[in-house]
């Protein structure tokens, strides 16, 4: 499958169970400079918009650049009464944006997903002198005990887990892509709590869980164990470190 089609038949649970950035990521980017009123920013792999809201809240023109169908027309439902959106059919790799158009270059769980030297390339086409680029993710942590048993279930069951999970993406991978230049990492905590039906589309969510079949339902069986084992009052809580790389390419 193709990395722009491997979201295409989760974008239900994508919207309503992935999480979204902490609120104190607009202000530790408007306190370092990066961000202003009249920042235009380019979100690549958009998704559903839930990396472009933010900016689009703050009166930001966004272009969200998003390759995959189904995951754009659902950014299109929720991010239209935004005025200063803007959608783009296109790829990390081929924006299809102007030379020199946009200040601000973000990438939110998304990043593993691309070409890293051919978006390299775009970013510094499109981007004006003088321009950053934020690649955020939100980290999932392990050290809770709930948190510990969910990620041995992603390593038991997950498809290919092990080679696209995004914690694979290295400081020397870093350094590669910004370099000449260097790069900050900023670390923001967040979190997100669930009960059964919201863990089991959190999964579901996953471009590596398994949909259907012997894997499918063993896996669930085995969620519904770790949730009964861990929750409390019903809920069962996920802890992030949101991890922010910003620098300039040029």
């Amino acid at each position: 499958m193709k990395n722009t089609e491997r979201f295409s038949s989760r974008v239900e649970n994508y919207v309503k169970y992935r999480p979204h950035y902490p609120d104190s990521l607009i202000p530790f980017l408007k306190e370092v400079g990066v961000l202003h009123k009249d920042t235009v920013v380019a979100d690549i792999g958009a998704g559903t918009g839930i990396s472009a809201e933010p900016f689009l809240e703050q009166g930001n023109k966004v272009y969200a650049v998003e390759p995959n169908r189904e995951m754009r027309e659902q950014m299109i439902k929720i991010l239209s009464p935004y005025s200063q959106f803007e959608p783009i059919t296109g790829t990390a790799e081929r924006t299809t944006l102007a030379d020199d158009s946009v200040d601000l270059i973000v990438a939110g769980q998304a990043f593993h997903w691309f070409d890293a030297p051919a978006a390299k390339a775009e970013f510094i086409r499109i981007g004006k002198p003088g321009s950053y680029v934020a690649l955020i993710w939100n980290v999932r942590q392990t050290e809770h005990p709930f948190e510990h048993a969910y990620e041995a279930l992603l390593r038991k069951y997950g498809t290919d887990y092990a080679t696209v999970n995004h914690k694979n993406i290295t400081p020397a991978q870093m350094e590669a892509f910004f370099a000449p230049a260097t790069y900050a990492l900023k670390q923001l905590t967040h979190a997100q709590q669930f009960d059964f039906k919201g863990l089991k589309g959190r999964l579901l969510s996953a471009s590596y869980a398994p949909e259907s079949g012997p894997q499918h339902d063993a896996m669930l069986r085995e969620l519904e164990d770790i949730y009964d084992k861990f929750q409390v009052n019903g809920m069962v809580k996920f802890h992030f470190l949101t991890e922010i790389y910003l620098g300039k390419l040029r």
